[in-house]
């Protein structure tokens, strides 16, 4: 005793380890993990946070001080000493407000990974993860149309965690006295029949009988993939986006799933239609004229100067901007004034500051068009959608500034600049309007509603902002205007799956991170073990034998040992390599053979990883595809821009190799390859992401691809002629990166969605 009192321990502390009670029970537990979570103790036990007086004493009594000594070397925590360290925090009276990791400028811990990171190193983020891990591998090999076995970055399948966990929701409305929120990825339309105060949850769900269910679907109590909403003098109007359809309630629903009244669509048929309605994003109406955007088909916006009454009735305008429309999204509009966001004009558009801007600009029409293709007034630069303000003042989200603008009169000409723009770009130096595709604002009764897709929630301010600084008041679908539920539910954007049939790594540019996996998951919902946050966003990765590389931007990170214990980068290249300048780089690939890179233009090949003075070996000039894969045999990669697949022999390469192309047959669309993502050769198969269509496309025998045999195997449809996509268990939303380990085939989701599946051989 007097040991332990002399090493600077108190007395309580000893009292406390000593005593009987000290062994831990199970609801002790259960308490103590709800009051310090597994980021809280395993930053005090890898030593991240100064660790409180008699901790190191206590802990060290449970698991030993050599486990201890361990942990802070290799950073490597189980489940179990995470729940220890809770216990013996607890024992000790810790205030865990205490114990929080240092905050950056005022934001709290709850915000996204990426804000306890700093801008300019790789950090690594420990879970404290407990997952069931793959035990028995399967043998055999796939079959057409079958189910996935789990899903990571996803809560489950045919789940969505409940009513008020999003998934990148779409646009938002309200008619005064409704709240409606297009819930994008989860299938599904949220309605609060008294607008939201606080953070409640909806009262009505529509396209799902309830609140957990998101399996997409065809019914009229069904959609799939809904982006956008708006509701008028009883009526309410959705785009059912993935359906080619437009969905109408012409009084407001009033229970869960009650279908809807009317359907506006372009029925199939011999004589193509020019007023066709596909992939609709846009909808707005008040109550008398009803606007929609057609993505494809139309490529434009299409009118009804009166309310539809009758099923698929058609347009009475159709506006293409005379042909200047690529991608049209969102409508804003108060009935005379119309705005009309595009994602991929035909045009540039002078910025305020002079000079050009990008194809993402928002067509204005200062009057409501009365003529077909009637020319629009001017051009905004950016995306742009919102809605009108008291007064006729105009909000606008932007997704390519992410700032909300207000102008106290619609803009009548490009040089009209807004009178107040709201936070600023960048998490610490005002609020972070995390925007995306789909973002959008409702206004009701002295509140201003932001539909954040890529913050995964609704922030709401109690009037219109009136400074620069203001900040929301509170938020919808989060339990903070800062936390972003994505971030805590570890779904992924872009992610790009790699694994050596033991471990999981998942790479994302949007994130800018690295996911790890250190065993591999056997369950849906698996957090990982480790979060890597990357000064730049890698694009693709590789993995050889125990060599894991990262490459994006002008950047390479490599590991020559995989990371499985949060080990930094062995080598990291930037800039350039040799006299080859690194930027924009779309692929990486390596084997026993050689190192290769490409950056969309060219493919530089070296005999082995390079050091940053070497020259490649050779180049192959004019294959820039995008993401490279290499089984040391076959070097393959998507020639996206001409929708091929090209593979080389890696023993015969030089700088004067051609690929082989993979024959499709490009006059039937179901038998042609349509924005391929990835592809790989693997086990000798051949497996092509088809992004586009919604598949993976598989060849038992490379050679027989090659050959113009079809594929064997089809994941995501039933068959060939199947070109949906749908976010299901046995059917795939722009699937864009493989890895595959002769058992499991891992493929990773991109852009409008972000799952993570598992398909096992059978």
């Amino acid at each position: 005793m007097n040991k332990m009192i002399k090493s600077g321990v108190p007395l309580f502390v000893f009292i406390l380890l000593t005593h009987p009670l000290f062994a831990q029970s199970g609801d002790e537990i259960e308490k103590a993990r709800k009051v310090f979570t597994p980021e809280i103790t395993g930053a005090v036990l890898v030593g991240d946070i100064p660790a409180p007086e008699g901790f190191d004493q206590a802990i060290k009594k449970k698991i030993g001080e050599e486990r201890l000594s361990k942990i802070r070397s290799d950073r490597q925590i189980e489940g179990r000493e995470n729940d220890l360290a809770a216990l013996v925090l607890m024992r000790l009276g810790v205030n865990p407000e205490s114990l929080k990791l240092p905050e950056r400028r005022g934001r709290p811990q709850e915000e996204s990974l990426e804000e306890v990171f700093s801008e300019d190193e790789v950090k690594v983020k420990f879970t404290g993860a407990e997952y069931k891990v793959t035990q028995e591998k399967p043998t055999g090999f796939f079959k057409s149309g079958q189910d996935a076995d789990i899903v990571l970055s996803a809560i489950d399948f045919n789940n969505t965690g409940g009513p008020l966990l999003f998934n990148h929701p779409g646009e938002i409305a309200s008619d005064g006295v409704h709240l409606i929120l297009a819930d994008r990825n989860n299938n599904r339309v949220l309605i609060w029949n008294q607008l939201p105060s606080e953070n409640v949850q909806p009262d009505l769900v529509l396209g799902q009988k309830n609140f957990i269910t998101n399996d997409p679907g065809t019914g009229l109590d069904q959609m799939n993939w809904p982006v956008s909403v708006s509701a008028a003098k009883g009526k309410l109007v959705v785009a059912d986006t993935e359906n080619d359809r437009i969905l109408i309630w012409n009084s407001f629903p009033t229970s869960s799933g009650q279908p809807a009244d009317l359907v506006l669509a372009t029925p199939r048929g011999p004589e193509p239609t020019v007023a066709r309605i596909e992939w609709p994003w846009g909808v707005w109406t008040d109550g008398t004229k009803l606007a929609i955007t057609s993505t494809r088909g139309s490529s434009g916006v299409l009118l009804w100067n009166a309310f539809p009454v009758r099923n698929n009735q058609p347009p009475d305008i159709l506006m293409t901007a005379q042909g200047k429309m690529g991608t049209p999204r969102g409508i804003t509009s108060n009935g005379q004034y119309l705005l009309v966001a595009d994602h991929n004009a035909k045009v540039a558009t002078q910025t305020f500051a002079g000079g050009f801007g990008s194809s993402s600009v928002t067509f204005v029409w200062k009057t409501w068009p009365a003529s077909e293709d009637q020319p629009y007034d001017f051009t905004l630069e950016g995306w742009r959608a919102g809605t009108f303000l008291p007064g006729n003042r105009l909000i606008l989200l932007s997704t390519t500034h992410f700032l909300p603008s207000i102008w106290n009169a619609p803009p009548m000409s490009i040089a009209d600049a807004p009178d107040l723009q709201v936070g600023r770009q960048g998490h610490i130096e005002g609020y972070y309007f995390n925007t995306g595709d789909g973002s959008d604002i409702a206004w009701a009764r002295n509140r201003l509603y932001f539909s954040l897709s890529n913050g995964n929630k609704i922030v709401v301010y109690k009037g219109v902002p009136t400074s620069q600084d203001e900040e929301p008041d509170f938020a919808i679908g989060s339990p903070h205007i800062d936390t972003n539920t994505l971030d805590e539910n570890f779904m992924i954007t872009n992610g790009v799956v790699a694994t050596d049939g033991k471990s999981l790594f998942v790479s994302s540019d949007f994130d800018r991170r690295l996911y790890v996996w250190k065993s591999l998951p056997n369950e849906s919902n698996t957090p990982p073990d480790f979060v890597y946050q990357l000064p730049v966003a890698p694009w693709s990765n590789a993995l050889w034998g125990n060599t894991l590389v990262l490459a994006g931007k002008n950047t390479v990170y490599l590991w020559k040992k995989l990371p499985l214990n949060g080990e930094q980068p062995d080598l990291t290249l930037t800039g350039k390599i040799g006299s080859v300048q690194l930027s924009e780089l779309a692929g990486v690939a390596l084997d026993d053979h050689y190192f290769y890179l490409t950056d969309h233009e060219n493919i530089y090949v070296w005999e082995e990883v390079p050091s940053s003075s070497e020259e490649p070996k050779f180049i192959l000039r004019g294959y820039g595809p995008g993401r490279l894969a290499s089984d040391g045999e076959f070097l393959v990669g998507m020639i996206s821009h001409n929708h091929e697949v090209g593979v080389w022999k890696v023993g015969k390469l030089s700088a004067l190799s051609k690929p082989s192309k993979v024959p499709m047959v490009p006059h039937r669309i179901s038998r042609s390859f349509n924005m391929p993502g990835s592809a790989m050769s693997a086990k000798g198969h051949l497996f092509v992401a088809d992004t586009g269509f919604g598949r993976v496309l598989i060849w038992k025998n490379i050679r027989e691809a090659l050959a113009g045999k079809e594929p064997d195997v089809v994941l995501g449809a039933s068959d060939l002629e199947d070109v949906s996509q749908e976010i299901g268990r046995n059917k795939l939303f722009w699937p864009a990166t493989l890895a595959f380990d002769g058992s499991y085939l891992w493929i990773g989701e991109f852009k409008f969605s972000g799952r993570i599946l598992r398909f096992s051989v059978r």
